[in-house]
């Protein structure tokens, strides 16, 4: 990653390095720390701050003080959100979902001066994995319906109608709900992902990645994969072709992903000492199977927001769970 990579692509990075390694701490840690991890990834010091402060501003990172020093850490009222965000994105491409062979529609008319609303609307639907069949009728394989619902009521939608129903037989294949999605590009873009990382692939099952390669290829794996699931809502299988790369393109992630975990996390640890030795050994790197399987329920007590729970020189003791 280049050191002028956009702000929004620097915000992400800094998500990822903490969804991947701290999410679930409620220790703060130190802005030069955050800033060191992000210029390890070809930043400048002086954009890395400024990808801290935008992250802060917009509440992805809540910021307290101890003495001088300034620390950030995971909000509290986000860490379920989190879990959940990265339990969708290990478990995107796994294919266990049973398709029930129906598809849920929603059709609502936003009046042209509530463009922001129509633009927040679209945005919202396609995280449920909505996507556009025509103009005001969007459409999604998989029971959505109530979450639409949500959606529309509280963006004041009243013009909507939400049903979930199968195709009449006879639909013609231009009205066919798949045709909302760009099979084409869709598949284009897993050979693609498939391709940039087959190099990393087989030199992570040889075990030729050191440590600071290993932080860099895991991190900016997750940063690319987490743009799958708004192009593709998990297409059942039944409509998709035999040859369909989806399953190869998320083993291939799950390949790299859980074999760096640990050397990785070694590398992440090693830029957090010189700033924060009390808090380096509390980060820990999560595989596929243990998201899945949740987080365990022992986690230390989250303090107040804007509380600091950094370990300056008072010498709190972290290893106290």
């Amino acid at each position: 990653m280049s050191a002028d990579a956009g702000p929004q692509h620097s915000q992400r990075l800094l998500g990822t390095l903490l969804g991947d390694y701290w999410f679930w701490r409620p220790e703060h840690l130190p802005s030069s720390a955050l800033a060191g991890l992000l210029c390890e990834f070809g930043l400048t010091e002086t954009a890395a701050r400024a990808a801290i402060r935008r992250a802060a501003a917009r509440g992805l990172i809540v910021a307290s003080r101890s003495g001088r020093t300034t620390a950030y850490g995971v909000p509290a009222r986000t860490h379920e959100l989190i879990v959940n965000h990265l339990r969708r994105l290990l478990e995107f491409g796994a294919e266990k979902r049973e398709w029930d062979g129906r598809w849920t529609f929603a059709m609502f008319s936003i009046p042209e001066d509530q463009r922001e609303n129509r633009r927040t609307l679209r945005s919202r639907l396609r995280w449920l994995g909505f996507a556009p069949l025509y103009d005001g009728v969007w459409v999604c394989p998989w029971d959505t319906g109530a979450a639409a619902l949500d959606v529309l009521t509280e963006l004041a939608v009243e013009a909507a109608t939400v049903s979930r129903a199968e195709l009449a037989p006879t639909t013609p294949e231009p009205g066919h709900p798949l045709r909302a999605w760009n099979l084409d590009s869709l598949r284009t873009s897993y050979l693609t992902f498939l391709d940039r990382h087959s190099g990393l692939r087989a030199r992570v099952a040889a075990g030729a990645v050191g440590p600071a390669e290993a932080l860099i290829g895991r991190t900016l794996l997750m940063t690319e994969w987490r743009a799958f699931p708004d192009l593709d809502p998990d297409l059942p299988g039944e409509l998709l072709p035999d040859d369909w790369p989806r399953r190869e393109a998320r083993q291939c992630f799950i390949d790299i992903y859980d074999t760096l975990g640990p050397i990785a996390e070694q590398r992440f640890r090693q830029l957090l000492a010189p700033h924060a030795p009390a808090l380096a050994d509390l980060a820990a790197y999560r595989t596929s199977d243990d998201i899945a399987r949740g987080e365990p329920a022992d986690q230390a007590d989250w303090p107040a927001e804007g509380a600091s729970s950094w370990a300056g020189p008072i010498g709190r003791d972290l290893d106290q769970q």
